[in-house]
């Protein structure tokens, strides 16, 4: 790690540049992208599992919590249904009955961006669980003071 002047530690590794940080953003692989592309959870399934958001997959129940989708195409907001895919090359994800019927007539999905989503119902695997025990091990006890550590920092 380098220090600066004000003593600050900061990595090298990272850069605050606005350009560098769209490109590493526009430009991820696809393992980065599912981490990215994350939903939060309704409240129940916070309380349930003390776990603010997880990445969204197929067959998890969504909620739209923001306008339009990706296409500008009416207004999702309130739909609620489930996620038929994951589109991560485009940036989004296609839920179950929010559709746009086409000039000739066919009926396409609408592509909707993961955080104007919140899960209401998880599709949960082993996989899933082995997540959000992850998750809750490190989210757990993330901006709780104790008194005792309190105090001893302050010796």
């Amino acid at each position: 790690m380098k220090t600066h002047a004000s003593k600050q530690l900061c990595t090298v590794d990272v850069t605050s540049s606005r350009r560098k940080c769209r490109k590493a953003h526009f430009t991820a692989p696809s393992h980065i992208r599912r981490r990215i592309m994350s939903c939060h959870l309704s409240k129940d399934l916070r309380a349930q599992y003390h776990v603010r958001a997880i990445a969204v997959r197929k067959d998890d129940e969504v909620t739209v919590m923001r306008g339009r989708g990706a296409v500008k195409v009416g207004n999702h907001k309130g739909k609620k249904g489930k996620v038929v895919s994951v589109y991560r090359k485009r940036w989004a994800i296609h839920v179950e009955k929010i559709t746009k019927d086409k000039a000739n007539g066919t009926q396409v999905q609408v592509p909707i961006h993961s955080s104007n989503c919140m899960i209401t119902k998880l599709k949960i695997d082993n996989d899933r669980k082995r997540i959000l025990d992850k998750k809750k091990v490190i989210e757990k006890d993330k901006g709780k003071f104790q008194t005792g550590k309190v105090e001893m920092a302050l010796d």
